[in-house]
């Protein structure tokens, strides 16, 4: 089995894979100050709450875009495993990721493995909409090479700035209000962040297209996707596992170079 961590500012998404099928999945919110030893005591409940025993864990990929959890994380599933984590990277992607970016280190993990996921299983071009923390967007072109994409705040991220600034607007659930004219504060903001997001993507989408000449597959994924994927015009397929792809297809690529 493989224990595959996607490490986010906001959440962090835990999967298990029996070979290339994801068996079990968690989202527990990301807390910047744990120690190895206090994430060791949030995983271990999880794994046994699906009678996972560590010993069957083969393999560790992670991904992470928090520093200081980064080495923590790491320390603490190899003392639970034995195994040594895999961190993803541009360089730990390999050939499955190809880029012409003029600092490849300085790309998250996330984005790498969102970029190898996304060609692996929709061809390329491909374009990948990442709801998260920050709404990511990747582009890889036809070619298969990742050119660069868009970092923008996310969904949560500016209805919390929204919430905390306006003191007479409280906060609510982000979902489709069904109108574009809000009948009242809560429809308005629903409105205004809901569909707001979605427009904002499908612009930056469609100047993508532009640049590139072409259109291509986009496809969205993160916590949001599904909630703002469906009031998009250019989301053609929402996948909200791959990132965790990413890393089982980062992983597995690293095992077959070892045995070659």
């Amino acid at each position: 089995m493989l224990l595959a961590i996607d490490v986010g500012n906001t959440q962090t998404v835990v999967g298990v894979y029996q070979e290339k099928r994801l068996l079990h999945q968690w989202r527990v919110a990301t807390n910047k100050q744990h120690t190895s030893d206090e994430l060791r005591v949030k995983l271990a409940p999880l794994l046994l709450s699906e009678g996972i025993a560590t010993q069957h864990l083969e393999g560790v990929a992670l991904a992470s875009v928090v520093p200081q959890l980064t080495q923590a994380w790491c320390a603490a599933v190899e003392r639970m495993t034995g195994s040594e984590a895999l961190v993803c990277s541009a360089e730990a992607a390999g050939g499955l990721f190809s880029t012409e970016y003029a600092n490849p280190a300085e790309i998250g993990a996330d984005r790498v493995a969102d970029a190898v996921a996304a060609k692996a299983l929709y061809g390329a071009p491909v374009v990948v909409v990442d709801f998260g923390t920050a709404t990511n967007i990747e582009v890889i072109d036809a070619e298969g090479r990742f050119v660069g994409g868009v970092i923008a705040p996310g969904v949560e991220t500016s209805a919390q700035a929204l919430f905390s600034r306006a003191t007479r607007l409280g906060a609510i659930e982000l979902v489709d209000p069904h109108t574009a004219i809000g009948g009242n504060t809560e429809q308005a903001i629903q409105a205004g962040i809901v569909y707001g997001e979605a427009d904002r993507v499908d612009g930056l989408v469609q100047r993508i297209f532009d640049q590139l000449g072409y259109r291509a597959t986009v496809v969205a994924t993160g916590g949001l996707a599904a909630r703002v994927a469906a009031q998009s015009r250019t989301i053609t397929v929402t996948n909200p596992e791959l990132t965790l792809e990413g890393l089982r297809l980062v992983y597995e690529a690293r095992e077959a170079a070892r045995r070659a």
